[in-house]
C-alpha cells in the first residue's frame, strides 16, 4: 500500500518533541499505532520500518523521546553502526536513559498518546503500542498508564524487567492489552523467561513472549552489526497478526 510520510512536532509538559509519521495516502481514517524507536533514535532504518508498518494500512506515529537534549539525531550516528563504534554511541545514549525516568516517560507518554488520538488522519477507537530496546519498555509502561486506550502492545529485545521485579508486577498489573514480547537469545535465558513469563500469567494477561533463537540484542535494526533477518521477519509476523487482532 503506498504510503505518505510527515515531519511533526508533539506539543508536551517539558517542551515540543520532534516526530516521525507515516500513513497510507489514501482511504481512512486508519488505526493508531505509537511506535518508540531504540535509543538511538529516529533515523532512516526507523523511518522505513514505520513506513513498513503503514503500508499494512496503519497511521505510525514516532516520537523522538529524548527531545529535551535537542532534536532527532540526538546523538552523532554513522550510517551502520558497527563493533568497532557501538560501545562508544552507547556510552553516550546511556546518561540519556538514566536521565528518562518513568515519571518523565509517562508525562510524555500522555502527550504522544493524546496527539496520536487527535490526528485527523487516525480511526476513533483504541491504539496499539510497539518499540525497541528501551523503546520497549517505554511502550509497557504507556500500555500501563493507558489501559482504556491501548489494545496491544509489543516489545522488541526491550528491557521489560527494568524497573526489577517489584516494578514489573505493578507494571503489569495495570495493563489490558494483549501483549507481545519477541527477546533477543543475549537478553534472555529460557529461565529469566519463564520468571517473565510467570509475571505476565500473575497478571492475568493475554499474551506471546518468545526468544528468537541465536540473536543478539538489536536484533531488528538493519543498519546495526546485531541485526538478524530471519529475527526482523518473525518481529513483522508476530506484530502484524497481534494489530490485526486487536485493531482489526
Amino acid at each position: 500500500m503506498p504510503t505518505r510520510t510527515a515531519t511533526l512536532l508533539i506539543p508536551t509538559p517539558d517542551g515540543r518533541a520532534d516526530a516521525f509519521a507515516a500513513f497510507p495516502d489514501h482511504g481512512g481514517p486508519h488505526p493508531g499505532v505509537l511506535m518508540y524507536p531504540d535509543a538511538f533514535g529516529i533515523r532512516p532504518v526507523i523511518e522505513e520500518m514505520a513506513r513498513e508498518l503503514a503500508g499494512h494500512g496503519y497511521y505510525v506515529l514516532v516520537p523522538n523521546f529524548f527531545y529535551r537534549q535537542g532534536p532527532s539525531p540526538v546523538v552523532e550516528l554513522p550510517e551502520f553502526i558497527g563493533d568497532d563504534v557501538r560501545d562508544g554511541i552507547i556510552g553516550q545514549v546511556m546518561p540519556l536513559i538514566r536521565a528518562h525516568t518513568t515519571e518523565v516517560s509517562l508525562r510524555d507518554a500522555d502527550a504522544f498518546v493524546r496527539f496520536l488520538t487527535t490526528r485527523p488522519e487516525v480511526a476513533a477507537g483504541p491504539i496499539a503500542v510497539t518499540g525497541y530496546c528501551f523503546g520497549g519498555l517505554l511502550a509497557m509502561r504507556t500500555a500501563s498508564a493507558h489501559p482504556g486506550q491501548v489494545a496491544a502492545v509489543a516489545g522488541f529485545h526491550g528491557p521489560v524487567v527494568g524497573d526489577g521485579p517489584d516494578g514489573l508486577h505493578r507494571l503489569l498489573s495495570a495493563v489490558t492489552a494483549e501483549v507481545h514480547l519477541g527477546h533477543a537469545a543475549s537478553d534472555q535465558t529460557p529461565e529469566t523467561l519463564a520468571e517473565l513469563n510467570r509475571a505476565l500469567d500473575a497478571a492475568g494477561l493475554r499474551y506471546t513472549s518468545e526468544i528468537h533463537p541465536g540473536t543478539v540484542h538489536g536484533f531488528t535494526m538493519a543498519d546495526t552489526s546485531a541485526f538478524d533477518a530471519d529475527g526482523l521477519k518473525r518481529h513483522w509476523e508476530q506484530l502484524l497478526l497481534l494489530l490485526d487482532r486487536a485493531l482489526g
